[in-house]
């Protein structure tokens, strides 16, 4: 291993023990994997255990242990690729490359892995490559780019059309589309840049958190917590200093709203993380990018030095003379839990992204044990149109509990899959069929760890009195496997559950395991109570958002759909087994050198 290149490294980092995730990807693009011996440098030039630069390279997806290939290959495994095609795109990649998905190729070049969502679901099959996102794949477009690696030519090369809007610009020259199919009156209609931040000054920090608070503005991830409230909580605690961090780590699937916000409307977000950091006295800022999202990172660099420019950001940001506020961009590496607000700041401070006990809450105790307000990136987005507009003008919205409006991520069987952002209060059926999807069978809202919904209830409508959602819509046909959908969800839990809590760690499995038996024919009314009491014990014995929502596949497809699982369990009390006496007597007698008969009984001796 070249100890040069990763010397230069560490030392472009500053030796920095909190860049230690940006260490390691470097690390990783530049050797394409992190061996052993680099985690010894790493560890010896940092001041830190082997054991403790190891848990942080073996916590991420992107970062690996053996050689992923000079290009390396990430094919999500998210529900809507699969109803897209996802099979046949793989099957592509193993014979156009000759290798199966997992394995690198004997000569280093191409590496095939497997990975989540990587936010493309208006556009599946999707893949990233070294860092460049393909979309809409098949298999002649699989063809192409095979060939492309073998003959060695530059990723950025392969990608041969671009999107509309900014993904056409020099700094992101990608081929991602925004399908922005509905514009709403406040996340997409016209913005003067530094209108909400010179309005924000001009009050005291204390009107703007009055003025947030009075616009009823709710966290736009999904739990909906008063932002005005977290601002306020974050400004009284004494400590300094004070931080803002922005969430953009949208890991859920079926869920790429905050895609296109950091790709149109970046000056918008700059801007309500400024107006956030005026109210809470903070200096600095944070915008965490998830890993899939770095190819935004140019573009969101070059907006933050124009913003700079023009004096929004930095000293005497917003024309403030006693206001000073600037924003640094850290990278992710692939992990879904990243998204609970405290994993996501132990991350951003180059750790494991593993939750934290609470309370203490970030607001007392968040970025590097200071107070910290996060919001997410269409949260901060409201909250800069709110000072520029007004409370009055943003209540005039939705409804009276869910103010404003709400941008959606709709995708699945619909012939406009994309963006809408609409007001609160619309019903699913409404938004069905703005979205050419009206013969939909069932709708996942809010991603896995949210509600499977069945015809009966496309009255329902989008707001925290009814349907809370981060954004994501998924619409199934008539055609689909339910069943098979949720066992897709199930998986996406095992796989990025952070494994530090029992319930999540095992108990997942556990339902994944019996689901499987129930799918296959052998379940019992039994199996389907104790998917219930499972899960239910899942979600209130887990340690943050993730175990405590990952039954909801389960439990909200058993309350709504449950004729679809009795008709695999047979009559109610019948017993069905999933131990095959049969195959396990051949096994048996394959090891010791007896000879069975169909039934199980030893056959005579000849």
């Amino acid at each position: 291993m070249p100890k040069g290149i990763i010397e230069t490294i560490i030392a472009r980092h500053r030796r920095d023990r909190t860049r230690l995730v940006d260490i390691l990807r470097d690390v990783q693009a530049r050797l394409g994997h992190v061996p052993p011996d680099a985690i010894e440098t790493i560890a010896a030039r940092l001041g830190i255990s082997r054991i403790e630069v190891e848990g942080v390279s073996t916590f991420y997806h992107f970062f690996t242990s053996a050689p992923a290939g000079r290009y390396s290959v990430h094919l999500n495994t998210n529900i809507v690729s699969v109803m897209k095609g996802r099979a046949e795109v793989a099957a592509a990649f193993e014979k156009e490359v000759g290798v199966p998905f997992g394995q690198t190729t004997p000569d280093g070049r191409i590496g095939l892995h497997e990975t989540s969502c990587i936010g493309m679901n208006d556009q599946e099959p999707a893949a990233i490559i070294n860092g460049i996102i393909f979309t809409r794949l098949n298999g002649a477009k699989v063809k192409a780019l095979a060939a492309g690696m073998k003959a060695g030519r530059d990723v950025q090369a392969l990608v041969k059309s671009y999107g509309d809007g900014a993904n056409q610009s020099k700094l992101v020259r990608s081929m991602v589309r925004n399908n922005i199919r509905r514009k709403g009156r406040v996340l997409f209609a016209p913005f003067r840049s530094g209108s909400a931040l010179k309005k924000a000054v001009a009050r005291t920090p204390e009107e703007v958190i009055a003025e947030i608070k009075k616009a009823n503005l709710l966290g736009r991830g999904g739990a909906g917590f008063p932002t005005g409230l977290k601002w306020e909580f974050c400004r009284r605690e004494a400590a300094e200093p004070h931080y803002v961090v922005c969430n953009a780590d949208e890991g859920e699937p079926g869920t790429f709203k905050d895609r296109v916000l950091l790709t149109e409307r970046p000056q918008l977000l700059f801007e309500g993380m400024a107006v956030a950091g005026y109210a809470v006295g903070a200096a600095a800022g944070v915008l965490y990018l998830r890993g899939e999202y770095a190819y935004l990172k140019p573009h969101l660099e070059a907006v933050l030095a124009e913003m700079r420019k023009k004096k929004l950001l930095g000293r005497a940001a917003g024309g403030k003379r006693a206001f000073a506020f600037d924003i640094a961009i850290k990278l992710g590496a692939g992990a879904y839990v990243c998204g609970e607000e405290s994993a996501l700041i132990e991350s951003a401070q180059g750790n494991r992204g593993e939750p934290r006990d609470r309370p203490p809450f970030p607001v007392q105790y968040g970025y590097f044990g200071h107070p910290t307000a996060v919001n997410n990136v269409e949260t901060l987005c409201t909250a800069a149109r709110i000072l520029e507009k007004g409370a009055d003008w943003f209540k005039a919205m939705g409804t009276a509990r869910s103010a404003g409006t709400k941008l959606l991520s709709v995708s699945g069987d619909c012939r406009k899959p994309g963006v809408y952002e609409v007001d609160f209060g619309l019903s699913i059926a409404e938004l069905l069929k703005a979205a050419g999807a009206a013969d939909a069978m069932a709708v996942q809202v809010g991603g896995p760890s949210g509600t499977c919904i069945s015809r009966s209830q496309f009255d329902r409508r989008i707001g925290f009195e009814d349907l809370a959602t981060g954004g994501s819509i998924i619409v199934f046909g008539p055609e689909r496997n339910l069943l098979e959908v949720v066992h897709n969800f199930m998986e996406f839990f095992v796989e990025e559950s952070c494994g530090w809590c029992v319930p999540c760690r095992a108990g997942n499995p556990l339902l994944k395991r019996t689901l499987e038996k129930v799918m296959d024919g052998k379940g019992t009314a039994r199996d389907l109570a104790d998917l219930e009491a499972w899960g239910r014990i899942i979600k209130s014995m887990s340690r943050c958002g993730l175990g405590q929502t990952s039954p909801n596949p389960i439990l909200t497809t058993l309350q709504n759909f449950r004729e679809m699982y009795q008709s695999r369990v047979g009559v109610e009390g019948s017993w069905r087994t999933d131990f095959d006496l049969a195959a396990a007597a051949a096994e048996a007698a394959a090891v010791t050198g007896q000879k069975f008969t169909e039934s199980g009984e030893e056959a005579p001796h000849e």
